[in-house]
């Protein structure tokens, strides 16, 4: 029996997860204080998922990059791909809060949005 070692960030209390797997399968999982722990606890143990930031270069823009994020998470062994994606990419001020960069990011079903609004320079 294997054991995955955790720290959970699902709420505030962090705890300390013991996850014990056998294959690829989650057999018991220990030192959750609520739900929330156990579903983080299995999610991270089979299927770890991450939310992701970063910047787009605006060559118009009142500042040279734009901050963006993902919508939700996508998986972790994807964050290189959407990454390279992101960086791939120009985008034209204005720009709004919210406003989708990048839809669908290499198909995860998740968009890559603009963390603030953006202005054109004068």
């Amino acid at each position: 029996m294997e054991e995955k070692n955790f720290i959970c960030t699902a709420c505030p209390m962090g705890c300390k997860l013991i996850v014990r797997m056998e294959g690829d399968e989650v057999v018991k999982i220990l030192g959750q204080r609520c739900r929330k722990g156990e579903t983080y606890g299995r999610q991270e143990a089979i299927a770890p998922q991450r939310m992701v930031a970063s910047t787009v270069r605006v060559p118009n823009g009142f500042h040279p990059l734009l901050p963006v994020y993902t919508k939700g998470s996508i998986p972790k062994r994807k964050i290189g791909e959407v990454l390279e994606k992101i960086r791939a990419i120009e985008v034209t001020a204005p720009i709004k809060a919210e406003d989708v960069i990048i839809a669908n990011v290499i198909g995860t079903g998740v968009d890559v949005i603009a963390s603030r609004d953006m202005p054109a320079k004068d």
